[in-house]
């Protein structure tokens, strides 16, 4: 048995275990009071086609190895990884090593190895958000002589599942800001601005993994509607937060929601694949991501939405899982991001598509990040389905741009099987309505359904 470190007051200690929670990390975080946005784990990146060399590497430096081909359908969730001291992700080509083991076994000294080395990067962890979360966070600290601390927008988190909960255990008119001032039309701004409702296409056929903080199961627009969903944050895949259900059902709802309601779904046949990747907080881990991501790229998933990120430079360990999914016929779209500043991670990743948002009005919204663009959809003042009772809402933020993208990413996959990966990258671009904006702001323009 390897010696868990107990006393390491500067990485958490336990709580930086391969098995830790994401709650556990949280809270780990806070109490360091760092401002720092590392996790205190590691992200071991191997080269292409080394993977199994890379493993191996790890069981060498002495390492409990869980394995995610261990776990029915690859969903493994870290708290049932028992004593591992790091996790593998095969489809990717990554390790999620606790940062205890990591200290142990000195990892920046085994990512600095000779030139035949299967490692490619050793990276810190970092935590990731909901996208409109990160921008709710900006915002409020706005004036503040200190926005940019991590502690304070941890700590907001450790309140918020309570908070959540509560409105919705609230009257059934909570949060029900947008349905009287839709103005019915069939279908709403953001489905007409991408030609959805002419399009022949519905999905059919095609998996569309989103990752994300869950989905409302019972949800009356999906009734009858099969979902595959996993957790992997150790929380039920019942969505509290409402930022999945609100996500999965512009790419993936209903065709013909019931009564007065709008169309707001484009994908209405395909299948959906409900990854809850971030807490019911809004928060998570890049463990817990990459988690997902794997599972949805063992599961060919064509179309992999993702409305989460951080601030932070270009990681590898992301871009190797864009690049495993582009490898295996799976396109992942990522939001670029709300605070107005360059393109965050994922989407900042060369192989993962980055998503801007756009307002009714066709220009670039104030909050959408900017830089590595591909492609913009609509971001602003988007309706759509939310966790009873509410059902429905509209909110904004390039986490509601991206599963527009993926919903006509999906449409396009369903006209040819060789539709897929980067082939079906380059027809959304190429299919993009033009926009007058840099490239910069907007990419190759509006998506556009086929």
């Amino acid at each position: 048995m390897a010696k868990k470190d107990a006393n390491n007051s500067s990485n958490g200690g336990a709580a930086n275990r391969a098995s830790s929670s994401v709650d556990e990390i949280l809270l780990a975080a806070l109490e360091r009071d760092d401002n720092s946005f590392e996790t205190g784990r590691y992200l071991v990146t191997f080269k292409e086609g080394a993977s199994e060399e890379g493993y191996q590497s790890l069981q060498t430096q002495g390492m409990r190895v869980a394995d995610a081909r261990d776990f029915d359908d690859q969903a493994v969730v870290m708290e049932n990884t028992g004593d591992a001291d790091a996790v593998i992700f095969p489809e990717i080509g990554v390790a999620l090593v606790g940062g205890s083991a990591a200290q142990e076994r000195s990892m920046n000294a085994f990512a600095e190895v000779a030139t035949d080395s299967p490692v490619l990067s050793v990276d810190p962890e970092y935590f990731v958000f909901a996208d409109s979360m990160y921008s709710e966070f900006l915002q409020a600290s706005a004036g503040q002589s200190t926005p940019d601390t991590s502690s304070e927008f941890l700590r907001g988190f450790l309140q918020a599942t309570e908070i959540i909960a509560k409105e919705m255990r609230g009257n059934g008119n909570a949060q029900v800001d947008i349905e009287e001032e839709i103005q019915v039309l069939g279908a709403t701004w953001g489905l007409n601005a991408c030609r959805v409702p002419a399009s022949i296409r519905s999905g059919v056929g095609i998996r569309v993994a989103v990752l994300d903080t869950g989905f409302d199961l019972g949800h009356p627009d999906f009734v009858g509607r099969p979902i595959v969903s996993q957790t992997f944050v150790g929380q039920p895949v019942q969505d509290i937060h409402g930022h999945g259900t609100h996500t999965a059902g512009t790419a993936c709802g209903p065709k013909a929601p019931a009564g007065t309601t709008p169309r707001y779904g484009i994908g209405h046949r395909s299948s959906i694949f409900v990854g809850k990747v971030l807490s019911n907080s809004g928060g998570s881990v890049g463990g817990s991501v990459l988690a997902g991501m794997n599972w949805a790229i063992a599961n060919r998933c064509a179309v992999i939405s993702m409305s989460l990120g951080g601030q932070g430079g270009v990681q590898p360990s992301y871009t190797a899982a864009g690049q495993a999914a582009l490898n295996n016929g799976c396109l992942i779209i990522a939001a670029a991001g709300n605070a107005g500043a360059a393109t965050g991670y994922p989407a900042n990743s060369p192989t993962i598509m980055s998503v801007a948002s756009l307002d009714s009005t066709l220009r670039p919204s104030s909050f959408s990040n900017f830089g590595k663009i591909e492609i913009a959809g609509p971001g602003r003042d988007v309706f759509s389905s939310w966790p009873r009772p509410t059902r429905y809402r509209t909110i904004s933020g390039t986490s509601m741009a991206t599963p527009h993208v993926a919903g006509c990413a999906a449409l396009w996959a369903e006209t040819s099987p060789a539709m897929r990966g980067l082939t079906l990258w380059r027809k959304l671009q190429a299919s993009a309505r033009r926009l007058p904006q840099p490239v910069t702001r907007v990419g190759a323009g509006l998506v556009q359904a086929p």
